[in-house]
Protein backbone atom coordinates (compact mmCIF):
# COMPACT_ATOMS: atom_id res chain seq x y z
CA UNK A 1 0.00 0.00 0.00
CA UNK A 2 1.65 2.93 -0.61
CA UNK A 3 2.82 5.24 2.53
CA UNK A 4 0.67 8.21 1.95
CA UNK A 5 -2.37 6.28 1.62
CA UNK A 6 -1.46 4.46 4.67
CA UNK A 7 -0.56 7.20 7.19
CA UNK A 8 -3.49 9.27 5.49
CA UNK A 9 -6.02 6.49 6.12
CA UNK A 10 -4.92 4.88 9.87
CA UNK A 11 -4.29 8.24 11.32
CA UNK A 12 -8.05 8.98 10.78
CA UNK A 13 -9.13 5.90 12.10
CA UNK A 14 -7.35 4.82 14.57
CA UNK A 15 -9.37 6.27 17.54
CA UNK A 16 -12.61 4.65 16.00
CA UNK A 17 -11.27 1.07 16.53
CA UNK A 18 -9.28 1.31 19.56
CA UNK A 19 -7.18 3.76 21.09
CA UNK A 20 -4.40 0.93 20.81
CA UNK A 21 -4.36 0.89 17.10
CA UNK A 22 -1.44 3.29 15.58
CA UNK A 23 -1.03 1.00 12.33
CA UNK A 24 -2.08 0.24 8.75
CA UNK A 25 -5.20 1.10 8.35
CA UNK A 26 0.37 -3.80 -4.19
CA UNK A 27 10.59 -11.08 -14.01
CA UNK A 28 13.81 -11.33 -12.82
CA UNK A 29 15.61 -9.74 -10.12
CA UNK A 30 19.32 -10.22 -11.55
CA UNK A 31 19.84 -13.37 -9.66
CA UNK A 32 15.94 -14.55 -9.08
CA UNK A 33 13.84 -14.83 -11.95
CA UNK A 34 12.20 -13.09 -15.36
CA UNK A 35 11.54 -9.48 -15.35
CA UNK A 36 7.95 -9.85 -15.75
CA UNK A 37 5.51 -12.48 -16.61
CA UNK A 38 4.76 -14.35 -20.11
CA UNK A 39 4.34 -11.78 -22.87
CA UNK A 40 1.26 -13.82 -23.85
CA UNK A 41 -0.85 -13.46 -20.70
CA UNK A 42 0.69 -10.97 -18.79
CA UNK A 43 -2.56 -9.37 -17.40
CA UNK A 44 -3.27 -9.49 -13.59
CA UNK A 45 -5.87 -8.96 -11.23
CA UNK A 46 -5.71 -7.38 -8.12
CA UNK A 47 -8.51 -9.85 -6.74
CA UNK A 48 -9.07 -7.23 -3.25
CA UNK A 49 -10.30 -8.59 -0.40
CA UNK A 50 -11.87 -12.00 -2.39
CA UNK A 51 -11.91 -15.01 -0.45
CA UNK A 52 -9.60 -17.94 -1.60
CA UNK A 53 -12.95 -20.02 -2.52
CA UNK A 54 -13.89 -17.61 -4.57
CA UNK A 55 -10.83 -16.07 -6.34
CA UNK A 56 -10.73 -20.20 -7.53
CA UNK A 57 -14.03 -20.10 -8.55
CA UNK A 58 -13.72 -17.38 -10.94
CA UNK A 59 -10.37 -18.53 -11.93
CA UNK A 60 -12.63 -21.20 -13.51
CA UNK A 61 -15.57 -19.48 -14.45
CA UNK A 62 -14.14 -16.16 -15.77
CA UNK A 63 -10.37 -15.57 -15.21
CA UNK A 64 -8.54 -18.67 -16.75
CA UNK A 65 -11.00 -18.38 -19.93
CA UNK A 66 -10.79 -14.37 -20.21
CA UNK A 67 -6.85 -14.96 -20.81
CA UNK A 68 -6.15 -13.39 -17.78
CA UNK A 69 -2.89 -14.35 -16.85
CA UNK A 70 -2.56 -13.96 -12.63
CA UNK A 71 -4.47 -13.34 -9.97
CA UNK A 72 -3.12 -10.78 -7.25
CA UNK A 73 -4.77 -11.99 -4.05
CA UNK A 74 -4.38 -10.59 -0.34
CA UNK A 75 -1.94 -11.07 2.25
CA UNK A 76 -2.78 -14.63 3.23
CA UNK A 77 -0.97 -14.51 6.95
CA UNK A 78 -2.53 -13.92 10.30
CA UNK A 79 -3.90 -10.76 10.76
CA UNK A 80 -5.63 -8.61 13.64
CA UNK A 81 -9.05 -9.08 14.16
CA UNK A 82 -11.59 -7.13 12.46
CA UNK A 83 -13.57 -6.78 8.98
CA UNK A 84 -12.12 -3.69 7.85
CA UNK A 85 -10.00 -4.08 4.61
CA UNK A 86 -6.80 -2.99 5.72
CA UNK A 87 -6.40 -5.28 8.73
CA UNK A 88 -5.18 -7.84 6.03
CA UNK A 89 -2.15 -5.59 6.33
CA UNK A 90 -1.26 -5.97 10.31
CA UNK A 91 0.32 -9.09 10.43
CA UNK A 92 0.41 -11.16 13.42
CA UNK A 93 2.40 -14.42 12.39
CA UNK A 94 2.95 -16.35 9.49
CA UNK A 95 -0.19 -19.19 10.00
CA UNK A 96 -1.68 -19.26 6.49
CA UNK A 97 -4.96 -18.33 8.37
CA UNK A 98 -7.05 -15.13 7.78
CA UNK A 99 -10.32 -13.71 6.96
CA UNK A 100 -10.21 -15.28 3.73
CA UNK A 101 -9.68 -18.97 4.13
CA UNK A 102 -7.21 -21.30 5.88
CA UNK A 103 -3.89 -23.05 4.47
CA UNK A 104 -5.87 -25.50 2.95
CA UNK A 105 -8.33 -23.47 1.08
CA UNK A 106 -5.10 -20.94 -0.30
CA UNK A 107 -3.62 -24.14 -1.29
CA UNK A 108 -7.09 -25.65 -3.37
CA UNK A 109 -6.93 -21.75 -4.93
CA UNK A 110 -4.10 -21.90 -6.22
CA UNK A 111 -3.87 -25.66 -7.41
CA UNK A 112 -7.25 -24.53 -9.39
CA UNK A 113 -6.23 -21.16 -10.71
CA UNK A 114 -3.45 -22.93 -11.95
CA UNK A 115 -5.71 -25.13 -13.35
CA UNK A 116 -7.38 -22.55 -15.37
CA UNK A 117 -4.28 -21.12 -16.86
CA UNK A 118 -4.05 -18.49 -14.32
CA UNK A 119 -1.06 -17.80 -12.38
CA UNK A 120 -1.49 -16.12 -8.42
CA UNK A 121 0.95 -13.21 -7.09
CA UNK A 122 0.89 -12.84 -3.19
CA UNK A 123 0.97 -9.62 -1.33
CA UNK A 124 3.51 -10.03 0.76
CA UNK A 125 4.75 -8.27 4.17
CA UNK A 126 8.27 -8.49 4.99
CA UNK A 127 8.69 -4.39 6.27
CA UNK A 128 6.31 -4.79 9.42
CA UNK A 129 4.15 -6.50 11.71
CA UNK A 130 1.25 -5.23 13.59
CA UNK A 131 1.01 -1.36 15.71
CA UNK A 132 -1.49 -2.68 18.10
CA UNK A 133 0.19 -2.31 21.78
CA UNK A 134 -1.49 -5.91 21.84
CA UNK A 135 -4.30 -7.90 20.37
CA UNK A 136 -4.97 -11.70 19.64
CA UNK A 137 -4.80 -12.28 16.18
CA UNK A 138 -7.46 -13.91 13.75
CA UNK A 139 -6.62 -17.38 14.46
CA UNK A 140 -5.73 -17.07 17.99
CA UNK A 141 -1.96 -15.95 18.41
CA UNK A 142 -1.40 -13.49 21.12
CA UNK A 143 0.60 -10.69 21.00
CA UNK A 144 2.31 -7.69 21.99
CA UNK A 145 3.39 -5.02 19.44
CA UNK A 146 7.42 -5.32 19.19
CA UNK A 147 6.61 -9.12 21.02
CA UNK A 148 5.15 -12.14 18.87
CA UNK A 149 5.79 -15.01 20.81
CA UNK A 150 7.83 -18.03 19.30
CA UNK A 151 8.70 -15.45 15.83
CA UNK A 152 9.63 -12.01 17.06
CA UNK A 153 11.04 -10.35 20.15
CA UNK A 154 12.38 -6.47 20.81
CA UNK A 155 15.39 -6.67 19.15
CA UNK A 156 14.05 -7.75 15.46
CA UNK A 157 12.24 -4.61 15.17
CA UNK A 158 14.49 -0.85 14.61
CA UNK A 159 14.89 1.04 17.09
CA UNK A 160 13.34 4.03 15.72
CA UNK A 161 9.80 3.50 17.23
CA UNK A 162 7.92 6.78 15.88
CA UNK A 163 6.46 7.65 12.59
CA UNK A 164 8.35 8.96 9.65
CA UNK A 165 9.18 12.75 9.93
CA UNK A 166 11.64 13.14 7.35
CA UNK A 167 10.96 12.06 3.99
CA UNK A 168 13.88 13.32 2.32
CA UNK A 169 15.70 11.01 5.16
CA UNK A 170 16.22 7.39 3.64
CA UNK A 171 17.17 6.42 7.03
CA UNK A 172 14.36 7.42 8.73
CA UNK A 173 11.61 5.96 5.63
CA UNK A 174 13.34 2.70 5.99
CA UNK A 175 14.09 2.08 9.47
CA UNK A 176 11.05 4.17 11.25
CA UNK A 177 7.47 3.43 11.63
CA UNK A 178 5.07 3.52 8.70
CA UNK A 179 1.87 4.48 10.12
CA UNK A 180 2.76 3.35 13.49
CA UNK A 181 3.27 -0.54 12.21
CA UNK A 182 6.29 -2.49 14.07
CA UNK A 183 9.06 -1.85 12.06
CA UNK A 184 11.14 -5.23 11.26
CA UNK A 185 14.85 -4.91 11.04
CA UNK A 186 15.24 -6.30 7.97
CA UNK A 187 18.98 -5.99 7.50
CA UNK A 188 19.70 -8.62 10.48
CA UNK A 189 20.61 -12.38 9.86
CA UNK A 190 17.30 -13.37 11.95
CA UNK A 191 15.22 -11.23 10.45
CA UNK A 192 16.09 -12.38 7.13
CA UNK A 193 15.85 -15.72 8.01
CA UNK A 194 12.48 -16.12 8.74
CA UNK A 195 11.49 -13.73 6.37
CA UNK A 196 12.86 -16.00 3.87
CA UNK A 197 11.24 -19.27 5.57
CA UNK A 198 7.66 -17.34 4.96
CA UNK A 199 8.75 -16.94 1.27
CA UNK A 200 9.89 -20.14 1.03
CA UNK A 201 6.51 -21.59 3.17
CA UNK A 202 4.50 -19.77 0.49
CA UNK A 203 6.53 -20.90 -2.59
CA UNK A 204 5.72 -24.81 -1.32
CA UNK A 205 2.15 -24.08 -2.15
CA UNK A 206 3.19 -23.07 -5.81
CA UNK A 207 2.49 -19.85 -5.66
CA UNK A 208 3.58 -18.11 -8.92
CA UNK A 209 5.14 -14.54 -7.90
CA UNK A 210 5.42 -11.71 -4.80
CA UNK A 211 4.19 -8.26 -4.25
CA UNK A 212 6.51 -6.88 -1.90
CA UNK A 213 3.76 -4.23 0.10
CA UNK A 214 6.00 -1.28 1.37
CA UNK A 215 9.11 -2.21 -0.31
CA UNK A 216 10.57 1.34 -0.37
CA UNK A 217 10.52 1.11 3.40
CA UNK A 218 13.11 -1.56 2.96
CA UNK A 219 16.61 -1.35 1.56
CA UNK A 220 17.12 -2.78 -1.47
CA UNK A 221 20.21 -4.84 0.09
CA UNK A 222 17.94 -6.19 2.55
CA UNK A 223 15.15 -7.12 -0.37
CA UNK A 224 18.02 -8.91 -2.73
CA UNK A 225 19.55 -10.91 0.53
CA UNK A 226 15.94 -12.06 1.38
CA UNK A 227 15.39 -13.34 -2.36
CA UNK A 228 18.59 -15.00 -2.58
CA UNK A 229 17.07 -17.52 0.80
CA UNK A 230 14.23 -18.74 -1.44
CA UNK A 231 13.94 -22.20 -3.00
CA UNK A 232 12.70 -21.41 -6.34
CA UNK A 233 12.58 -25.24 -7.32
CA UNK A 234 13.64 -24.11 -10.75
CA UNK A 235 10.54 -22.19 -11.18
CA UNK A 236 10.36 -18.51 -11.96
CA UNK A 237 8.96 -16.41 -9.51
CA UNK A 238 7.68 -12.52 -10.67
CA UNK A 239 8.38 -10.00 -7.97
CA UNK A 240 6.89 -6.70 -8.14
CA UNK A 241 7.43 -4.25 -5.65
CA UNK A 242 5.22 -1.07 -4.18
CA UNK A 243 7.91 1.99 -4.34
CA UNK A 244 5.88 5.59 -3.78
CA UNK A 245 7.75 7.91 -5.89
CA UNK A 246 7.93 11.46 -3.45
CA UNK A 247 9.63 14.42 -5.88
CA UNK A 248 12.81 15.32 -4.20
CA UNK A 249 12.81 12.31 -1.96
CA UNK A 250 16.01 9.84 -1.86
CA UNK A 251 14.36 7.05 -2.16
CA UNK A 252 13.46 6.50 -5.30
CA UNK A 253 10.89 3.09 -7.59
CA UNK A 254 14.18 3.29 -10.24
CA UNK A 255 16.61 1.80 -7.55
CA UNK A 256 14.68 -1.38 -7.10
CA UNK A 257 15.03 -2.54 -10.45
CA UNK A 258 17.86 -4.80 -9.42
CA UNK A 259 15.35 -6.84 -7.19
CA UNK A 260 12.22 -6.98 -9.81
CA UNK A 261 9.55 -5.49 -11.20
CA UNK A 262 8.66 -1.95 -9.63
CA UNK A 263 4.85 -0.34 -9.65
CA UNK A 264 4.99 2.58 -11.27
CA UNK A 265 2.61 5.21 -9.61
CA UNK A 266 4.07 8.12 -11.58
CA UNK A 267 1.99 5.98 -14.61
CA UNK A 268 -1.05 6.16 -12.59
CA UNK A 269 -1.15 9.94 -11.57
CA UNK A 270 0.07 10.76 -15.65
CA UNK A 271 -3.36 9.30 -16.57
CA UNK A 272 -5.26 10.49 -13.91
CA UNK A 273 -4.01 13.87 -14.90
CA UNK A 274 -4.84 13.40 -19.00
CA UNK A 275 -8.33 11.90 -18.53
CA UNK A 276 -9.38 14.96 -16.35
CA UNK A 277 -8.02 17.19 -18.76
CA UNK A 278 -5.12 18.56 -15.71
CA UNK A 279 -2.77 17.52 -18.87
CA UNK A 280 -3.51 15.97 -22.41
CA UNK A 281 -3.57 12.59 -23.70
CA UNK A 282 -1.55 13.58 -26.60
CA UNK A 283 1.36 13.95 -24.51
CA UNK A 284 1.09 10.10 -23.66
CA UNK A 285 2.57 8.71 -26.81
CA UNK A 286 5.98 8.10 -25.44
CA UNK A 287 6.35 7.56 -21.34
CA UNK A 288 10.01 5.18 -21.51
CA UNK A 289 11.29 8.91 -21.54
CA UNK A 290 9.98 10.03 -18.83
CA UNK A 291 13.13 9.02 -16.19
CA UNK A 292 10.54 6.24 -14.87
CA UNK A 293 11.05 2.54 -14.39
CA UNK A 294 11.41 1.62 -17.20
CA UNK A 295 9.11 -0.50 -19.43
CA UNK A 296 10.48 -3.86 -19.02
CA UNK A 297 10.63 -3.43 -15.52
CA UNK A 298 7.50 -1.16 -14.67
CA UNK A 299 4.02 -2.68 -13.11
CA UNK A 300 1.66 -0.04 -13.41
CA UNK A 301 -2.15 0.31 -12.77
CA UNK A 302 -4.68 3.07 -13.09
CA UNK A 303 -6.12 2.14 -9.97
CA UNK A 304 -5.54 0.11 -6.66
CA UNK A 305 -6.75 -0.76 -3.27
CA UNK A 306 -4.81 2.43 -1.88
CA UNK A 307 -5.61 4.80 -5.08
CA UNK A 308 -8.93 4.49 -5.36
CA UNK A 309 -9.29 5.84 -1.25
CA UNK A 310 -7.96 9.07 -2.13
CA UNK A 311 -9.96 12.07 -3.27
CA UNK A 312 -9.24 12.97 -6.83
CA UNK A 313 -7.78 9.75 -8.18
CA UNK A 314 -9.67 7.47 -10.97
CA UNK A 315 -11.83 5.13 -9.39
CA UNK A 316 -15.39 3.70 -10.22
CA UNK A 317 -17.18 6.64 -9.66
CA UNK A 318 -15.24 9.37 -11.85
CA UNK A 319 -17.25 10.87 -14.50
CA UNK A 320 -17.84 10.97 -18.12
CA UNK A 321 -16.11 6.90 -18.40
CA UNK A 322 -12.74 8.05 -17.86
CA UNK A 323 -11.93 5.48 -15.30
CA UNK A 324 -12.57 2.76 -18.49
CA UNK A 325 -10.96 4.75 -21.13
CA UNK A 326 -8.14 4.92 -18.57
CA UNK A 327 -7.89 1.36 -18.25
CA UNK A 328 -8.17 0.90 -22.11
CA UNK A 329 -5.46 2.69 -22.31
CA UNK A 330 -3.39 0.89 -19.93
CA UNK A 331 -3.80 -2.41 -21.67
CA UNK A 332 -3.22 -0.76 -25.58
CA UNK A 333 0.16 1.14 -24.64
CA UNK A 334 3.35 -1.01 -24.29
CA UNK A 335 4.51 1.09 -21.57
CA UNK A 336 4.82 -1.63 -18.33
CA UNK A 337 2.40 -4.96 -17.06
CA UNK A 338 -0.81 -4.01 -16.20
CA UNK A 339 -3.06 -4.55 -12.74
CA UNK A 340 -6.01 -4.38 -13.00
CA UNK A 341 -8.19 -3.95 -9.60
CA UNK A 342 -11.40 -6.18 -8.85
CA UNK A 343 -12.47 -5.03 -5.61
CA UNK A 344 -16.33 -3.91 -3.87
CA UNK A 345 -18.32 -0.76 -3.43
CA UNK A 346 -18.01 1.37 -0.90
CA UNK A 347 -18.58 5.10 0.43
CA UNK A 348 -15.70 7.48 0.34
CA UNK A 349 -17.25 8.62 3.54
CA UNK A 350 -16.33 5.06 5.15
CA UNK A 351 -12.89 4.37 3.26
CA UNK A 352 -12.48 1.72 5.96
CA UNK A 353 -15.44 -0.95 4.55
CA UNK A 354 -14.47 -4.51 4.34
CA UNK A 355 -15.55 -6.97 1.96
CA UNK A 356 -19.10 -7.17 1.23
CA UNK A 357 -20.94 -10.62 1.58
CA UNK A 358 -18.76 -12.33 3.79
CA UNK A 359 -16.05 -11.81 1.54
CA UNK A 360 -17.31 -14.06 -1.06
CA UNK A 361 -16.48 -12.15 -4.22
CA UNK A 362 -19.64 -12.85 -6.47
CA UNK A 363 -20.02 -11.44 -10.29
CA UNK A 364 -22.50 -12.01 -12.83
CA UNK A 365 -22.70 -11.70 -16.29
CA UNK A 366 -19.97 -8.83 -17.09
CA UNK A 367 -20.99 -7.30 -13.54
CA UNK A 368 -20.75 -7.93 -10.39
CA UNK A 369 -23.33 -8.51 -7.72
CA UNK A 370 -23.74 -8.90 -3.89
CA UNK A 371 -21.62 -5.79 -3.20
CA UNK A 372 -18.83 -6.73 -6.08
CA UNK A 373 -18.21 -4.94 -8.77
CA UNK A 374 -16.00 -7.12 -10.59
CA UNK A 375 -13.69 -4.83 -13.00
CA UNK A 376 -12.18 -7.58 -14.58
CA UNK A 377 -15.48 -9.04 -16.22
CA UNK A 378 -16.49 -5.47 -18.05
CA UNK A 379 -16.78 -5.72 -21.33
CA UNK A 380 -14.41 -3.43 -22.33
CA UNK A 381 -12.00 -4.25 -20.10
CA UNK A 382 -12.03 -8.20 -20.57
CA UNK A 383 -11.59 -7.41 -24.07
CA UNK A 384 -8.62 -5.78 -24.11
CA UNK A 385 -7.24 -8.30 -22.25
CA UNK A 386 -7.53 -10.60 -25.45
CA UNK A 387 -6.31 -7.18 -27.26
CA UNK A 388 -3.00 -7.21 -24.93
CA UNK A 389 -2.32 -11.61 -25.82
CA UNK A 390 -3.38 -10.62 -29.09
CA UNK A 391 -0.79 -7.95 -29.32
CA UNK A 392 2.24 -9.26 -27.20
CA UNK A 393 5.55 -6.76 -27.20
CA UNK A 394 4.70 -5.19 -31.09
CA UNK A 395 5.86 -1.67 -31.46
CA UNK A 396 3.26 1.09 -30.95
CA UNK A 397 2.96 2.22 -34.81
CA UNK A 398 0.61 5.04 -36.31
CA UNK A 399 0.07 7.55 -33.68
CA UNK A 400 -2.21 10.39 -34.11
CA UNK A 401 -3.52 12.62 -32.06
CA UNK A 402 -5.45 15.54 -34.14
CA UNK A 403 -6.46 17.07 -30.65
CA UNK A 404 -5.21 16.90 -27.05
CA UNK A 405 -7.81 14.35 -25.85
CA UNK A 406 -8.65 12.44 -29.25
CA UNK A 407 -5.80 9.46 -29.58
CA UNK A 408 -5.15 6.34 -31.48
CA UNK A 409 -2.31 4.17 -32.32
CA UNK A 410 -1.59 0.70 -33.39
CA UNK A 411 0.48 -2.12 -32.06
CA UNK A 412 2.26 -3.68 -35.12
CA UNK A 413 0.16 -5.28 -37.60
CA UNK A 414 -1.67 -6.82 -34.73
CA UNK A 415 -4.00 -4.41 -33.00
CA UNK A 416 -5.57 -0.86 -33.25
CA UNK A 417 -7.19 1.59 -29.99
CA UNK A 418 -8.52 4.80 -31.00
CA UNK A 419 -9.59 6.75 -27.65
CA UNK A 420 -12.18 9.85 -27.49
CA UNK A 421 -12.46 11.81 -24.38
CA UNK A 422 -14.52 14.54 -25.15
CA UNK A 423 -17.96 15.01 -25.45
CA UNK A 424 -18.92 14.45 -29.03
CA UNK A 425 -18.52 11.67 -31.41
CA UNK A 426 -14.86 11.62 -33.64
CA UNK A 427 -15.63 10.18 -37.34
CA UNK A 428 -13.07 10.08 -39.19
CA UNK A 429 -10.46 7.63 -41.26
CA UNK A 430 -7.32 5.66 -39.89
CA UNK A 431 -4.13 4.78 -40.78
CA UNK A 432 -3.08 1.33 -40.10
CA UNK A 433 -0.81 -1.58 -40.72
CA UNK A 434 -3.13 -4.37 -40.12
CA UNK A 435 -3.94 -6.46 -42.61
CA UNK A 436 -7.14 -6.48 -44.80
CA UNK A 437 -10.10 -8.24 -43.20
CA UNK A 438 -13.12 -7.33 -40.89
CA UNK A 439 -12.72 -6.72 -37.47
CA UNK A 440 -14.71 -6.98 -34.10
CA UNK A 441 -14.66 -4.23 -32.02
CA UNK A 442 -13.35 -5.44 -28.40
CA UNK A 443 -14.63 -2.82 -26.30
CA UNK A 444 -17.89 -2.85 -27.21
CA UNK A 445 -18.40 -6.55 -28.11
CA UNK A 446 -16.62 -9.50 -29.24
CA UNK A 447 -15.78 -12.57 -31.47
CA UNK A 448 -18.71 -15.29 -31.12
CA UNK A 449 -19.06 -18.07 -33.94
CA UNK A 450 -17.46 -15.93 -36.27
CA UNK A 451 -19.53 -13.19 -35.78
CA UNK A 452 -19.08 -9.59 -34.32
CA UNK A 453 -21.67 -8.82 -31.28
CA UNK A 454 -20.94 -5.29 -31.13
CA UNK A 455 -19.52 -2.80 -34.22
CA UNK A 456 -17.59 -4.18 -37.46
CA UNK A 457 -14.47 -2.45 -39.15
CA UNK A 458 -13.77 -3.14 -42.51
CA UNK A 459 -9.72 -2.64 -43.20
CA UNK A 460 -8.96 -2.14 -46.56
CA UNK A 461 -5.36 -0.73 -48.21
CA UNK A 462 -4.00 0.36 -44.91
CA UNK A 463 -6.96 2.69 -43.51
CA UNK A 464 -10.40 2.26 -42.18
CA UNK A 465 -13.35 4.54 -41.51
CA UNK A 466 -15.06 4.66 -37.45
CA UNK A 467 -17.23 6.62 -35.19
CA UNK A 468 -15.52 6.54 -31.78
CA UNK A 469 -18.38 7.72 -29.33
CA UNK A 470 -18.23 10.36 -27.26
CA UNK A 471 -16.31 9.54 -24.22
CA UNK A 472 -15.93 6.37 -25.66
CA UNK A 473 -13.21 3.80 -27.62
CA UNK A 474 -12.98 1.28 -30.03
CA UNK A 475 -10.21 -1.27 -30.71
CA UNK A 476 -9.65 -4.10 -32.90
CA UNK A 477 -6.73 -6.89 -32.93
CA UNK A 478 -5.86 -9.86 -35.31
CA UNK A 479 -7.25 -12.24 -32.76
CA UNK A 480 -11.00 -10.98 -33.29
CA UNK A 481 -10.80 -11.29 -37.07
CA UNK A 482 -13.62 -12.08 -39.16
CA UNK A 483 -13.10 -15.19 -41.30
Amino acid sequence: MPSWSKLTLFVAVAAALSPAVEGHRPLKARAFGRRAPAAKKSVIIEMFEWSWDSIAAECTTFIGPAGYGYVQVNPPQEHIQGDSWWTDYQAVSYQLTSKHGNRDQFANMVKTCHSAGVGVIVDTLWNHMSGLDSATGYAGSSFTKYNYPGIYQNQDFHSCRHGINNWNNATEVQTCELAGLADLATETEYVRSRLAQFGNDLLSLDVDGLRLDAAKHMAVGDISNILSRLNKNGKNIYITQEVVFGAGQPVTPNEYTQTGDVQEFRFTDALRDAFTHSSQLSDLQNLDNRGWVPSAQANVLVANHDTERNSGNLNTNSPSNIYVLANIFALAHPYGTPTILSGYSFSLSNTNAGAPNGGAGTCSGNGGANGWICQHRWQAIAGMVGFRNAVGNAAMTSWTAPEGQRIAFGRGALGFVAINNEDSEWSTTFATTLPDGSYCDVVGGSLSNGQCTGSTFAVSGGSFSATVPARGAIAVHAGAKRA
